[in-house]
């Protein structure tokens, strides 16, 4: 019985590292195809957000199938990945804003463009903050 849990452990930590290396380097191709700012923002979150996090799952239970759970390699590895989705979330929308108040040219090909026009009449306006 612990053979098999130790094939399926590994199993596991295969696919989390493998997987994330697929999310990293998928992103890392992608960002040739990119065509503007916001495109490359867009395709740098997955990685950062999920294949990121993916590694470091894996690489705690590789870690801990050899030398044991150990309680705070667990709170690190909660704390980074946590940390990580956080981080990933905040700049992808950090940066995209950067590229819209830098007036980054956008991609012609980029539909729709709902901020770089006025709103029509009828429209929902953006909330301001001079109320």
């Amino acid at each position: 019985m612990i053979a098999v849990l130790d094939v399926a452990l590994s199993v596991l930590i295969a696919v989390l590292l493998l997987g994330g290396g697929f999310w990293m380097l998928t992103a890392a191709l992608s960002m040739f195809n990119a065509r503007d700012a916001y495109s490359r923002v867009n395709v740098l979150s997955p990685a950062t957000g999920l294949g990121m996090p993916m590694i470091v799952v894996g690489a705690f239970l590789q870690h801990t199938r050899i030398d044991g759970l150990e309680p705070g390699m667990l709170v690190k590895t909660l704390l980074t990945v946590l940390a990580l989705i956080i981080v990933s979330s905040v700049a992808s929308n950090v940066l995209a804003r950067a590229a819209y108040l830098s007036a980054a040219p956008v991609d012609p090909r980029t539909s729709p463009q709902d901020l770089a026009r006025p709103p029509e009449e009828g429209e929902q306006v953006p909330h301001s903050d001079d109320r």
